[in-house]
Protein backbone atom coordinates (compact mmCIF):
# COMPACT_ATOMS: atom_id res chain seq x y z
CA UNK A 1 0.00 0.00 0.00
CA UNK A 2 0.76 3.49 -0.38
CA UNK A 3 2.40 5.34 2.46
CA UNK A 4 2.00 9.18 0.37
CA UNK A 5 -0.31 10.29 -2.29
CA UNK A 6 -0.23 13.58 -4.05
CA UNK A 7 -4.41 14.91 -4.77
CA UNK A 8 -3.36 16.90 -8.44
CA UNK A 9 -7.06 18.50 -7.61
CA UNK A 10 -9.12 21.02 -5.24
CA UNK A 11 -12.01 21.95 -4.14
CA UNK A 12 -14.76 19.25 -2.83
CA UNK A 13 -12.60 16.18 -4.20
CA UNK A 14 -9.93 17.03 -2.75
CA UNK A 15 -11.08 17.25 0.81
CA UNK A 16 -12.91 14.10 0.26
CA UNK A 17 -9.41 12.25 -1.30
CA UNK A 18 -8.11 13.35 1.92
CA UNK A 19 -10.13 11.89 4.22
CA UNK A 20 -10.44 8.99 2.74
CA UNK A 21 -6.29 8.71 2.87
CA UNK A 22 -6.25 9.23 6.37
CA UNK A 23 -8.94 6.68 7.01
CA UNK A 24 -6.58 4.27 5.65
CA UNK A 25 -3.11 5.30 7.27
CA UNK A 26 -2.05 7.21 3.73
CA UNK A 27 0.07 10.52 3.76
CA UNK A 28 -1.63 13.02 1.83
CA UNK A 29 -0.10 16.42 -0.27
CA UNK A 30 -1.69 18.84 -1.23
CA UNK A 31 -1.25 21.60 -4.43
CA UNK A 32 -3.20 24.83 -5.05
CA UNK A 33 -3.11 27.81 -7.13
CA UNK A 34 -2.25 31.16 -5.22
CA UNK A 35 -6.29 31.51 -5.26
CA UNK A 36 -6.87 28.34 -3.07
CA UNK A 37 -3.86 29.50 -0.81
CA UNK A 38 -6.23 29.22 2.28
CA UNK A 39 -8.67 26.43 1.02
CA UNK A 40 -9.69 23.66 3.46
CA UNK A 41 -7.76 21.43 1.26
CA UNK A 42 -4.71 22.51 1.83
CA UNK A 43 -5.13 22.79 5.74
CA UNK A 44 -6.30 19.35 5.63
CA UNK A 45 -3.23 18.18 3.86
CA UNK A 46 0.10 16.43 5.55
CA UNK A 47 1.98 18.56 3.39
CA UNK A 48 0.70 21.77 0.79
CA UNK A 49 2.70 23.23 -2.04
CA UNK A 50 1.72 26.15 -4.13
CA UNK A 51 1.57 25.55 -7.93
CA UNK A 52 1.29 28.22 -9.43
CA UNK A 53 -1.26 31.53 -10.10
CA UNK A 54 -4.91 31.18 -10.33
CA UNK A 55 -4.92 29.87 -14.24
CA UNK A 56 -5.64 26.53 -14.11
CA UNK A 57 -3.15 26.02 -17.13
CA UNK A 58 -0.62 27.47 -15.14
CA UNK A 59 -1.39 25.25 -11.80
CA UNK A 60 -4.03 22.67 -11.71
CA UNK A 61 -3.18 21.57 -15.18
CA UNK A 62 0.52 22.02 -15.34
CA UNK A 63 1.96 18.03 -15.45
CA UNK A 64 5.23 19.26 -14.61
CA UNK A 65 4.75 21.12 -11.85
CA UNK A 66 2.30 18.16 -10.53
CA UNK A 67 5.41 15.61 -11.32
CA UNK A 68 7.73 17.85 -9.68
CA UNK A 69 6.07 18.57 -6.73
CA UNK A 70 5.27 14.65 -6.26
CA UNK A 71 8.71 13.69 -6.49
CA UNK A 72 10.10 16.28 -4.29
CA UNK A 73 7.16 15.54 -1.63
CA UNK A 74 8.01 11.67 -2.17
CA UNK A 75 4.51 11.04 -3.21
CA UNK A 76 4.38 7.43 -4.53
CA UNK A 77 0.81 8.22 -6.04
CA UNK A 78 -1.53 10.79 -7.86
CA UNK A 79 -5.14 11.04 -7.09
CA UNK A 80 -6.33 13.06 -10.19
CA UNK A 81 -9.93 13.27 -8.66
CA UNK A 82 -12.24 14.70 -11.43
CA UNK A 83 -11.58 16.85 -14.12
CA UNK A 84 -8.56 18.86 -14.93
CA UNK A 85 -6.38 15.92 -15.93
CA UNK A 86 -8.52 12.68 -14.45
CA UNK A 87 -8.54 11.03 -18.18
CA UNK A 88 -5.58 12.86 -19.49
CA UNK A 89 -3.48 9.43 -21.12
CA UNK A 90 -0.01 11.64 -21.39
CA UNK A 91 -0.49 13.00 -17.48
CA UNK A 92 -0.73 9.06 -16.82
CA UNK A 93 2.00 8.20 -18.79
CA UNK A 94 4.14 11.37 -17.27
CA UNK A 95 3.89 9.25 -13.86
CA UNK A 96 4.52 6.37 -15.05
CA UNK A 97 8.10 7.72 -16.77
CA UNK A 98 8.70 9.07 -13.32
CA UNK A 99 7.84 6.26 -10.84
CA UNK A 100 4.75 7.59 -9.77
CA UNK A 101 1.59 5.21 -9.73
CA UNK A 102 -1.61 7.40 -11.67
CA UNK A 103 -4.60 6.21 -9.60
CA UNK A 104 -6.57 5.13 -12.74
CA UNK A 105 -6.71 3.12 -15.63
CA UNK A 106 -3.12 2.17 -17.67
CA UNK A 107 -2.54 5.17 -20.17
CA UNK A 108 -2.75 2.99 -23.50
CA UNK A 109 -6.44 1.97 -22.07
CA UNK A 110 -6.96 5.86 -21.31
CA UNK A 111 -6.38 6.26 -25.03
CA UNK A 112 -8.80 3.79 -26.32
CA UNK A 113 -11.37 4.22 -24.21
CA UNK A 114 -11.65 8.04 -24.20
CA UNK A 115 -11.68 8.28 -27.97
CA UNK A 116 -15.48 7.58 -28.02
CA UNK A 117 -15.72 6.03 -31.81
CA UNK A 118 -13.47 3.46 -30.67
CA UNK A 119 -14.78 2.45 -27.58
CA UNK A 120 -18.30 2.20 -29.60
CA UNK A 121 -16.42 0.11 -31.96
CA UNK A 122 -15.09 -2.80 -28.69
CA UNK A 123 -19.04 -2.33 -27.21
CA UNK A 124 -20.64 -3.14 -30.21
CA UNK A 125 -19.01 -6.42 -29.95
CA UNK A 126 -20.62 -7.18 -26.32
CA UNK A 127 -24.21 -7.56 -25.53
CA UNK A 128 -24.61 -3.59 -25.12
CA UNK A 129 -25.52 -1.11 -28.07
CA UNK A 130 -23.79 1.72 -28.84
CA UNK A 131 -25.19 4.54 -30.21
CA UNK A 132 -25.44 4.67 -33.82
CA UNK A 133 -23.24 6.98 -35.29
CA UNK A 134 -19.74 7.79 -36.97
CA UNK A 135 -16.02 7.62 -36.60
CA UNK A 136 -14.49 11.63 -36.07
CA UNK A 137 -15.57 13.68 -39.00
CA UNK A 138 -12.91 15.93 -40.67
CA UNK A 139 -15.61 18.37 -42.63
CA UNK A 140 -18.94 20.34 -42.15
CA UNK A 141 -19.37 18.19 -45.63
CA UNK A 142 -18.98 14.89 -44.32
CA UNK A 143 -21.05 15.62 -41.76
CA UNK A 144 -23.84 17.00 -43.74
CA UNK A 145 -23.34 13.51 -45.74
CA UNK A 146 -23.45 11.35 -42.26
CA UNK A 147 -26.30 13.12 -40.98
CA UNK A 148 -28.91 12.39 -44.13
CA UNK A 149 -27.45 8.51 -43.72
CA UNK A 150 -28.32 8.56 -39.75
CA UNK A 151 -31.32 10.93 -39.80
CA UNK A 152 -32.27 13.96 -37.99
CA UNK A 153 -31.68 14.98 -35.29
CA UNK A 154 -28.68 13.99 -34.66
CA UNK A 155 -25.67 15.53 -31.97
CA UNK A 156 -22.59 16.59 -32.47
CA UNK A 157 -19.91 15.57 -30.06
CA UNK A 158 -16.62 15.66 -29.07
CA UNK A 159 -14.09 13.28 -29.32
CA UNK A 160 -12.57 14.05 -26.40
CA UNK A 161 -15.51 15.43 -24.95
CA UNK A 162 -16.47 16.12 -21.06
CA UNK A 163 -18.84 17.87 -18.93
CA UNK A 164 -21.05 18.63 -21.29
CA UNK A 165 -18.71 20.59 -23.49
CA UNK A 166 -18.21 20.23 -27.94
CA UNK A 167 -22.08 19.14 -27.85
CA UNK A 168 -24.74 20.81 -30.51
CA UNK A 169 -27.86 19.20 -31.29
CA UNK A 170 -28.31 19.99 -35.05
CA UNK A 171 -32.20 19.53 -35.66
CA UNK A 172 -31.86 20.41 -39.48
CA UNK A 173 -29.45 20.28 -42.56
CA UNK A 174 -29.27 24.04 -42.39
CA UNK A 175 -27.95 24.63 -38.91
CA UNK A 176 -24.68 21.87 -39.53
CA UNK A 177 -22.71 23.66 -40.90
CA UNK A 178 -21.94 26.57 -38.04
CA UNK A 179 -22.75 23.69 -35.37
CA UNK A 180 -20.15 21.35 -36.32
CA UNK A 181 -17.82 24.84 -36.57
CA UNK A 182 -18.79 25.99 -32.76
CA UNK A 183 -18.03 22.53 -31.78
CA UNK A 184 -14.58 21.79 -33.09
CA UNK A 185 -13.61 25.05 -31.80
CA UNK A 186 -15.27 23.95 -28.88
CA UNK A 187 -13.31 20.89 -28.21
CA UNK A 188 -10.15 22.59 -29.10
CA UNK A 189 -10.66 25.07 -26.34
CA UNK A 190 -11.51 22.40 -24.11
CA UNK A 191 -9.76 19.59 -24.63
CA UNK A 192 -7.09 20.40 -26.76
CA UNK A 193 -8.72 17.95 -29.74
CA UNK A 194 -11.19 19.19 -31.93
CA UNK A 195 -12.17 15.76 -33.16
CA UNK A 196 -15.97 15.64 -33.18
CA UNK A 197 -18.22 12.87 -34.37
CA UNK A 198 -22.06 12.57 -34.88
CA UNK A 199 -24.70 10.04 -33.53
CA UNK A 200 -28.54 9.55 -33.10
CA UNK A 201 -29.94 11.91 -31.20
CA UNK A 202 -32.60 9.71 -28.49
CA UNK A 203 -35.03 11.74 -27.38
CA UNK A 204 -36.95 11.45 -24.75
CA UNK A 205 -34.37 9.57 -22.80
CA UNK A 206 -33.06 8.92 -19.68
CA UNK A 207 -29.28 9.58 -18.60
CA UNK A 208 -28.11 6.37 -16.95
CA UNK A 209 -24.70 5.60 -16.48
CA UNK A 210 -23.84 2.31 -14.26
CA UNK A 211 -20.43 2.05 -12.13
CA UNK A 212 -18.07 -0.49 -11.67
CA UNK A 213 -14.84 -1.44 -9.99
CA UNK A 214 -12.58 -3.74 -11.54
CA UNK A 215 -8.99 -4.98 -10.35
CA UNK A 216 -5.87 -6.34 -12.16
CA UNK A 217 -7.33 -9.93 -11.33
CA UNK A 218 -9.89 -10.06 -13.79
CA UNK A 219 -12.30 -9.67 -11.25
CA UNK A 220 -15.18 -6.63 -11.95
CA UNK A 221 -18.26 -5.96 -9.30
CA UNK A 222 -20.47 -3.89 -10.56
CA UNK A 223 -22.38 -1.23 -7.85
CA UNK A 224 -25.73 -0.60 -9.75
CA UNK A 225 -26.79 2.29 -12.04
CA UNK A 226 -27.55 6.14 -11.70
CA UNK A 227 -30.33 8.55 -13.20
CA UNK A 228 -28.63 11.54 -14.34
CA UNK A 229 -31.89 13.06 -16.23
CA UNK A 230 -31.99 16.06 -15.11
CA UNK A 231 -29.78 18.16 -16.71
CA UNK A 232 -29.03 21.53 -17.74
CA UNK A 233 -27.10 22.26 -20.55
CA UNK A 234 -25.35 18.78 -20.67
CA UNK A 235 -24.87 19.22 -16.64
CA UNK A 236 -26.04 17.39 -14.18
CA UNK A 237 -28.09 18.84 -11.42
CA UNK A 238 -28.72 15.95 -9.44
CA UNK A 239 -28.60 12.01 -9.63
CA UNK A 240 -29.98 9.20 -7.66
CA UNK A 241 -29.74 5.52 -7.36
CA UNK A 242 -31.49 3.08 -8.02
CA UNK A 243 -33.32 4.75 -11.30
CA UNK A 244 -36.91 5.06 -10.69
CA UNK A 245 -37.15 4.09 -14.60
CA UNK A 246 -35.21 0.78 -14.47
CA UNK A 247 -37.17 -2.47 -13.61
CA UNK A 248 -35.19 -4.91 -11.29
CA UNK A 249 -35.29 -7.47 -14.38
CA UNK A 250 -33.71 -4.93 -16.76
CA UNK A 251 -31.41 -3.51 -14.10
CA UNK A 252 -30.18 -7.69 -13.17
CA UNK A 253 -29.83 -7.63 -17.15
CA UNK A 254 -27.65 -4.23 -17.68
CA UNK A 255 -25.33 -4.88 -14.64
CA UNK A 256 -24.48 -8.42 -16.45
CA UNK A 257 -23.91 -7.19 -19.68
CA UNK A 258 -21.91 -4.37 -18.09
CA UNK A 259 -19.55 -6.40 -16.36
CA UNK A 260 -18.86 -8.83 -19.19
CA UNK A 261 -18.41 -5.49 -21.54
CA UNK A 262 -15.59 -4.34 -18.87
CA UNK A 263 -13.58 -7.43 -18.75
CA UNK A 264 -13.76 -7.58 -22.41
CA UNK A 265 -12.38 -4.56 -22.44
CA UNK A 266 -9.96 -5.26 -19.82
CA UNK A 267 -10.16 -2.18 -17.76
CA UNK A 268 -8.81 -1.82 -14.07
CA UNK A 269 -10.14 0.38 -11.59
CA UNK A 270 -13.35 2.50 -11.12
CA UNK A 271 -14.96 3.14 -13.81
CA UNK A 272 -18.32 4.48 -15.23
CA UNK A 273 -20.66 3.25 -18.38
CA UNK A 274 -23.07 5.97 -19.75
CA UNK A 275 -26.55 4.97 -21.53
CA UNK A 276 -29.66 6.54 -22.90
CA UNK A 277 -32.51 4.38 -21.87
CA UNK A 278 -35.25 5.11 -24.49
CA UNK A 279 -39.06 4.97 -24.01
CA UNK A 280 -39.44 1.21 -25.64
CA UNK A 281 -37.00 0.20 -22.67
CA UNK A 282 -33.73 0.50 -24.50
CA UNK A 283 -30.08 1.04 -23.13
CA UNK A 284 -27.95 2.90 -25.75
CA UNK A 285 -24.35 2.52 -25.34
CA UNK A 286 -22.79 6.69 -25.17
CA UNK A 287 -19.42 6.61 -23.78
CA UNK A 288 -17.32 5.20 -20.39
CA UNK A 289 -15.73 7.02 -17.92
CA UNK A 290 -12.50 6.16 -16.43
CA UNK A 291 -12.08 8.58 -13.24
CA UNK A 292 -14.40 8.76 -10.39
CA UNK A 293 -17.72 10.51 -10.99
CA UNK A 294 -18.86 13.84 -9.45
CA UNK A 295 -21.76 11.94 -8.14
CA UNK A 296 -19.63 8.59 -6.68
CA UNK A 297 -20.85 9.29 -3.49
CA UNK A 298 -24.40 8.55 -3.67
CA UNK A 299 -23.60 5.14 -5.10
CA UNK A 300 -21.53 5.11 -2.04
CA UNK A 301 -24.75 5.87 0.34
CA UNK A 302 -26.33 3.07 -1.40
CA UNK A 303 -24.19 0.62 -1.11
CA UNK A 304 -21.74 1.49 1.77
CA UNK A 305 -18.81 1.05 -0.37
CA UNK A 306 -16.05 3.42 -0.34
CA UNK A 307 -14.99 4.25 -3.48
CA UNK A 308 -12.27 6.19 -3.23
CA UNK A 309 -10.74 3.62 -1.05
CA UNK A 310 -11.39 1.30 -3.50
CA UNK A 311 -9.37 3.35 -6.55
CA UNK A 312 -6.56 3.29 -3.69
CA UNK A 313 -6.52 -0.17 -3.38
CA UNK A 314 -6.67 -1.60 -6.79
CA UNK A 315 -3.89 0.56 -7.99
CA UNK A 316 -1.40 -0.51 -5.31
CA UNK A 317 -2.49 -3.79 -6.46
CA UNK A 318 -5.00 -5.03 -4.16
CA UNK A 319 -7.18 -7.83 -5.40
CA UNK A 320 -11.07 -6.99 -4.57
CA UNK A 321 -12.36 -9.02 -1.56
CA UNK A 322 -15.87 -7.53 -2.27
CA UNK A 323 -18.05 -9.96 -4.32
CA UNK A 324 -21.79 -8.95 -6.23
CA UNK A 325 -23.83 -10.35 -3.47
CA UNK A 326 -21.87 -7.75 -1.31
CA UNK A 327 -23.60 -4.56 -3.29
CA UNK A 328 -26.51 -3.33 -1.08
CA UNK A 329 -29.51 -2.22 -3.84
CA UNK A 330 -32.12 -2.09 -1.00
CA UNK A 331 -33.26 1.65 -0.59
CA UNK A 332 -32.79 5.20 -2.02
CA UNK A 333 -29.92 7.58 -2.02
CA UNK A 334 -30.42 11.21 -3.95
CA UNK A 335 -27.74 13.63 -4.42
CA UNK A 336 -28.17 17.50 -5.51
CA UNK A 337 -25.31 19.50 -6.27
CA UNK A 338 -24.98 22.48 -4.72
CA UNK A 339 -23.19 25.29 -6.96
CA UNK A 340 -22.39 28.35 -6.23
CA UNK A 341 -24.28 31.43 -8.72
CA UNK A 342 -21.74 34.13 -7.21
CA UNK A 343 -18.59 34.38 -5.78
CA UNK A 344 -17.92 35.82 -2.36
CA UNK A 345 -16.84 34.83 1.49
CA UNK A 346 -18.95 32.34 3.30
CA UNK A 347 -20.44 34.35 6.29
CA UNK A 348 -22.56 31.47 7.47
CA UNK A 349 -23.03 28.09 6.80
CA UNK A 350 -25.75 24.97 8.70
CA UNK A 351 -25.56 21.91 7.33
CA UNK A 352 -28.29 19.54 7.92
CA UNK A 353 -27.49 16.23 9.82
CA UNK A 354 -29.53 13.16 11.00
CA UNK A 355 -29.31 9.59 10.17
CA UNK A 356 -27.95 8.96 6.31
CA UNK A 357 -27.11 12.52 5.43
CA UNK A 358 -24.15 13.34 3.86
CA UNK A 359 -22.84 16.80 2.79
CA UNK A 360 -19.45 16.76 0.63
CA UNK A 361 -17.80 20.18 0.49
CA UNK A 362 -15.01 22.59 1.10
CA UNK A 363 -16.69 25.14 2.91
CA UNK A 364 -15.84 26.81 5.99
CA UNK A 365 -16.92 30.05 7.30
CA UNK A 366 -14.04 32.75 6.12
CA UNK A 367 -13.51 30.73 3.26
CA UNK A 368 -13.42 32.41 -0.40
CA UNK A 369 -15.56 31.37 -3.13
CA UNK A 370 -13.05 32.05 -6.41
CA UNK A 371 -15.05 32.96 -9.55
CA UNK A 372 -12.16 30.98 -11.70
CA UNK A 373 -12.95 27.32 -11.39
CA UNK A 374 -15.89 24.85 -11.17
CA UNK A 375 -19.11 26.48 -9.55
CA UNK A 376 -19.58 23.02 -7.50
CA UNK A 377 -19.55 23.85 -3.81
CA UNK A 378 -21.00 20.86 -2.24
CA UNK A 379 -23.23 17.48 -2.42
CA UNK A 380 -26.22 17.00 -0.28
CA UNK A 381 -26.57 13.65 -0.24
CA UNK A 382 -29.73 11.35 1.64
CA UNK A 383 -30.64 7.97 1.75
CA UNK A 384 -33.85 5.75 3.05
CA UNK A 385 -35.47 2.66 2.94
CA UNK A 386 -38.20 3.88 0.44
CA UNK A 387 -37.89 6.04 -2.15
CA UNK A 388 -40.45 8.36 -0.87
CA UNK A 389 -38.98 8.51 2.37
CA UNK A 390 -35.56 9.89 0.52
CA UNK A 391 -37.41 12.41 -1.50
CA UNK A 392 -39.08 13.89 2.11
CA UNK A 393 -35.61 13.44 3.60
CA UNK A 394 -34.21 15.63 0.42
CA UNK A 395 -36.41 18.29 0.98
CA UNK A 396 -35.69 18.53 4.52
CA UNK A 397 -32.06 18.70 4.36
CA UNK A 398 -32.74 21.22 1.45
CA UNK A 399 -34.64 24.01 3.85
CA UNK A 400 -32.47 23.49 6.33
CA UNK A 401 -28.90 23.83 4.53
CA UNK A 402 -28.15 27.59 4.90
CA UNK A 403 -25.25 28.90 3.11
CA UNK A 404 -24.62 32.83 3.57
CA UNK A 405 -21.93 34.77 1.58
CA UNK A 406 -22.89 33.68 -1.81
CA UNK A 407 -25.97 32.89 -3.89
CA UNK A 408 -26.35 29.32 -4.50
CA UNK A 409 -28.59 27.35 -6.01
CA UNK A 410 -30.16 25.53 -3.34
CA UNK A 411 -33.87 26.96 -3.96
CA UNK A 412 -33.78 25.58 -7.51
CA UNK A 413 -32.90 22.18 -5.95
CA UNK A 414 -35.60 22.80 -3.97
CA UNK A 415 -37.80 23.21 -6.55
CA UNK A 416 -37.04 20.11 -8.27
CA UNK A 417 -37.29 17.30 -5.61
CA UNK A 418 -40.74 19.06 -4.98
CA UNK A 419 -41.68 18.81 -8.65
CA UNK A 420 -44.60 16.44 -9.65
CA UNK A 421 -42.42 14.42 -12.35
CA UNK A 422 -39.50 14.03 -9.63
CA UNK A 423 -41.86 12.77 -6.71
CA UNK A 424 -43.46 10.58 -9.00
CA UNK A 425 -39.93 9.21 -10.77
CA UNK A 426 -41.44 9.93 -14.12
CA UNK A 427 -38.38 12.62 -15.23
CA UNK A 428 -36.50 12.07 -18.15
CA UNK A 429 -34.04 14.74 -20.02
CA UNK A 430 -37.27 17.09 -20.84
CA UNK A 431 -37.15 18.04 -17.06
CA UNK A 432 -35.49 21.11 -16.89
CA UNK A 433 -36.81 22.06 -20.54
CA UNK A 434 -40.53 21.68 -18.95
CA UNK A 435 -39.82 23.49 -15.91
Amino acid sequence: MFSKILIANRGEIAVRIIRACKEMGISTVAVYSEADSDALHVALADESYCIGPYPADKSYLDENKLISTALVSGAQAIHPGYGFLSENAQFAKACKKNGIVFIGPDASLMEEIGDKTKIKQIISETNLKPIPGTDVLETPEDALEAAERIGYPVMLKARSGGGGKGIRLVEEPSELTDLFNLAVSEAKASFGDGGVYIEKYVYPARHIEVQILADEFGNVVCLGERDCSIQRNHQKLLEETPSPGVSKEARKKLMNDVIEATKRIGYVGAGTMEFLLDKQGNFWFMEMNVRLQVEHCVTEMLTMIDLVKWQIRVAAGVELYITQDDVRTIGCAIECRINALTPGTINMIHVPGGPHVRFDSYLFIGDQVPPYYDSLVGKLIVYARERDEAVRKMKAALCELVIGGIETNIREQLEIVSADAFMDGSYDLTFMEDK
